[in-house]
């Protein structure tokens, strides 16, 4: 009668002198590895991605405003700016008109798109209106006037500069809106597109 003969596990050696027995796999019970697993494992371990930073700086107010309502915040602006120029700088038309040019850009920025083409208007109205505390003029409302005219004629440079700057800004949102809607509809187009052909097979 033959006996059967006992196999017994042949061990494995690892180049750091380990040994591993091959051991059944039974539910909640790890197999055990020889010393050197533990720092293969720790170093093909990849490495944990960095934490984003957070945010620095807390985003600028980013309103958006009506036309009207764009052209008011210019006219108020451009006013209050005027009385203290008259009030603490004597009417000086270069504090004026160094003030001028950031609340063009704000008027820029903070118009809504469906009313971009209204900011290079109201912000020559708002310079207009500004100006009538630092122009001066005597006479009653013929004087009045006449100062206006003239301080107008005079300082025309930061008129045409804030006018230029709104300008610019409102060209460039246009451009990015008009941008992001060809994109939309793009996308919209290919969603569609997939949708049939999804629905076709």
């Amino acid at each position: 009668m033959e006996q059967h003969k006992t196999r017994h596990p042949q061990r494995r050696a690892f180049a750091d002198g380990a040994a591993v027995y091959p051991v059944p796999a039974r539910p909640g019970v790890r197999p055990v590895r020889g010393p050197g697993a533990a720092a293969r494992a720790r170093t093909a371990r990849p490495a944990a991605a960095p934490a984003a930073p957070a945010p620095l700086l807390r985003r600028l107010p980013n309103p958006r405003l009506t036309g009207l309502g764009a052209g008011l915040f210019a006219a108020a602006s451009m006013l209050v700016v005027g009385f203290l120029d008259a009030l603490l700088l004597d009417g000086s038309p270069v504090a004026y008109g160094l003030l001028f040019l950031p609340v063009s850009a704000l008027t820029a920025l903070w118009v809504r798109a469906a009313d971009l083409v209204t900011a290079p208007i109201s912000v020559p109205i708002a310079f207009a209106v500004g100006i009538v505390p630092i122009a001066g003029g005597t006479g009653g409302i013929g004087g009045s006037t006449m100062a206006v005219v003239t301080a107008l004629a005079v300082h025309a440079g930061w008129l045409y500069g804030g006018t230029l700057i709104a300008g610019v800004i409102t060209c460039v949102r246009k451009v990015r809106d008009m941008g992001r809607r060809q994109r939309a509809a793009a996308a919209a187009a290919a969603a569609a597109a997939a949708a049939r052909r999804a629905n076709a097979r």
